[in-house]
Formats: structure tokens, sequence, C-alpha cells
């Protein structure tokens, strides 16, 4: 039996009922704390018992301020209060700042709507503009033939849509791309020069399903693709894992750095970089899941405050309380996997969400490249 459950189970066992109170034995921690040790042990050397997040934002509510003690990490938030939209930006300046973040260098942006689907359908604009903005910043950023800043207009540009359609969770890529309108083929219906009359970005797109439908790495399809239709530009969508429940599907979050589809939930495949496709490649992404042992983690702090408030309980509180939040995370996967296996877990109303943010980054877009 796993040390630290036997310890919990031991805080209760022979336990003698007055009222409602528990006799609580401290000593009985002994053996969680005992156990403590081997679970840490164990959990730094397993793969895959680190806190699962693809959000930089998550990454950086480790450490305060502009960076705090993490040096090559520079933070800025603006807060439209009025818009109810908030934005921050993560830029992770060296190699230093990327070990600590655990993230590629480059910038990452994050657009929180809260309360996004109990707003109106006006909202969706509101927030399509503000996100086109924050993408034509990440564009006008890059560098091109050692030239600062590429033109959003005339660009050529693949638009990626990563996942699985038949997945609601997992399908908010193919969805963008059942919104968004394709240009490219206008030079060869409406004749040459279509495009650069109209100031229009030439823009194509591609759903390559998963690994599991084609046989193939994502990665290995876009090269091909990449080749024939010689694109400036790819802009890759797809769902993400969250470490907090309140950033499922609400938050947007875009990045100069590329992607690993599946990194978020364990699912490791081959990246989607410049380095990789020989283009600029911007993610984006938004949180649909959020890990169980996540969801346990979040019940810590209310736990805490319960035990600390009985007498017969306090020492619990106090022991829970000093674990640091990799430790906890830790604890709770060693506890709960063996029970149950990795679990993922996804709003009931995932099926509106990813359909009315697939429409946004659509719009969002369409806007930043017509």
């Amino acid at each position: 039996m796993n040390e630290a459950m036997e310890g919990i189970r031991c805080i209760f066992a022979g336990k003698k009922r007055r009222g409602r109170r528990i006799r609580f034995r401290k000593s009985n921690f002994r053996k969680m704390k005992s156990g403590r040790k081997n679970i840490l042990q164990r959990g730094r050397s397993r793969e895959g018992l680190e806190l699962r997040t693809d959000l930089a934002l998550e990454e950086k509510e480790r450490f305060q301020g502009n960076g705090g003690e993490v040096r090559g990490v520079s933070l800025r938030e603006w807060d439209y209060s009025e818009e109810k939209i908030k934005v921050t930006e993560v830029k992770v300046l060296n190699e230093q700042g990327a070990k600590a973040m655990g993230k590629e260098m480059g910038t990452y942006l994050t657009i929180e709507a809260r309360g996004l689907e109990e707003q109106e359908k006006e909202f969706d604009e509101v927030l399509a503009k503000k996100t086109a903005g924050q993408l034509k910043k990440l564009v006008c950023g890059l560098k091109e033939g050692g030239k600062s800043g590429m033109e959003t207009k005339r660009l050529k540009v693949l638009v990626v849509g990563l996942g699985n359609l038949y997945v609601t969770p997992d399908s908010l890529g193919p969805r963008v791309l059942q919104h968004l309108p394709m240009t490219r083929h206008f030079d060869v219906q409406y004749g040459r020069g279509f495009l650069k009359e109209h100031q229009m970005a030439s823009v194509s797109g591609i759903a390559p399903g998963v690994m599991a439908q084609t046989g193939m790495e994502t990665a290995e399809i876009l090269k091909g693709v990449v080749e024939e239709t010689k694109p400036e530009l790819v802009i890759a969508i797809d769902a993400l894992a969250a470490r907090s429940v309140h950033r499922l599907g609400c938050t947007i979050q875009l990045t100069d750095t590329g992607i690993r589809p599946g990194s978020g939930v364990g699912n490791h495949r081959s990246g989607l970089t410049k380095e990789s496709l020989g283009v600029p490649v911007l993610a984006v992404g938004v949180p649909t899941v959020v890990g169980a042992a996540a969801i346990v983690q979040d019940t810590i702090g209310a736990l805490v405050k319960a035990l600390e408030g009985g007498n017969g309980t306090r020492g619990a509180g106090q022991y829970l309380g000093s674990l640091e939040p990799e430790e906890q995370y830790a604890l709770i996967r060693e506890l709960l996997e063996p029970e149950f296996g990795p679990m993922f877990v996804t709003p009931p109303d995932i099926e509106e969400r990813v359909e009315k943010l697939g429409e946004v980054i659509s719009r969002a877009i369409e806007l930043a490249l017509m």
C-alpha cells in the first residue's frame, strides 16, 4: 500500500466519534512524512509527474512581478475592464528563462475572456478584434530576410487545423477551418494578380487529422504541403491542456514559437516549428481539458482550511499546507493514477464553447490577414 495513503487512512483508523468530531493522532502523520520523500523521489524520476499545462501564463504564476527571481523572462499585462478582457504577454528571452519556464524562447500572448459563455453574441466580435490585434502584433514582429516585420496583407499563409473533428475537446482546429474563408485559389479562378489588386492575403488551409486516422505524423504531412504550396507563414490551431478549470474554453494563447501537438496531455508528437517546416510558425490554442489530479489539487486549499478549523485535525492541515505545489501534485497523482489511470476532464458545455471559439478565432485570422 502506498506509504502516504496508509498514513492518511491511519489518521481516521480506530476513530471514536464525539458528535461530529474525529479524534486525530498526530503520530500517524509520521507515516505520511516518511512516505513523502519516497513518493517525490519516484515522481521526479518518472516522466509525466510535472504540472501539465500548455499555457505560459500558468507557468508565469509560479513567480511574481516582471519575472521575479526568474531571469530571462519579462511580463506585461493589460486589463481592458470595460470589455472584460485581460491580455498577458510573457517573453522568454534566453536559455535561462526557457529552462525556468519549461517553454521555448519566444513571445506568448494570452487573452482571457472570463464568462465568455454568458456574453452576448456582440462580444464575439469584440474578442475577435482583440485577438486579431495580438495576432498582427506577432506577425509584424517576425524577422524575415533580415528585415524586421512582415506585412499581413498579401502574405502567403497556410492555416493548419490540428486535432480530431470527431472528438469535441480536440476539434477546435478543424472547426476554425470550417469558418475561415480560403483565398489562395482566387488568382487561378479570377486571374493572376487578383489578390494583389485587392490587397488580400493568400490563405490556404488543411486539417491533417491525427496519427490514428492517417498513420502519419502531422509534421510529415505538413512538410510535403509546405514544399508544394510555399507559404511564407504557417498558423497552427490546436486544443490545449490547462492547469486551472477556470481557463477552459475562455482563454486564447498566441505564440511565435510553433507548437508540439499533444504535449499538454503527455502525448508528445513531432513539433511544428520554423526549424522543422522551414517557415515561421505561429500557434493559436485554447485550453479545453484539465487533468483530474490538477482539479483535486485545487481543493487542497479548501481542505487545509477545513482541517485547520477543527481541533482534532489541525496538524493534518498544517502538513498538507506545507507541501510545495509540485509536491502536492506528485502526491495526488501517486494516489489517483493507480486506481483510475491518467484522466482529463472537460466542461459539460464544451460543444458550445469550442464552436463559439472556433468562430472567434477564424474571424480574428480573417481580420488580421484580410
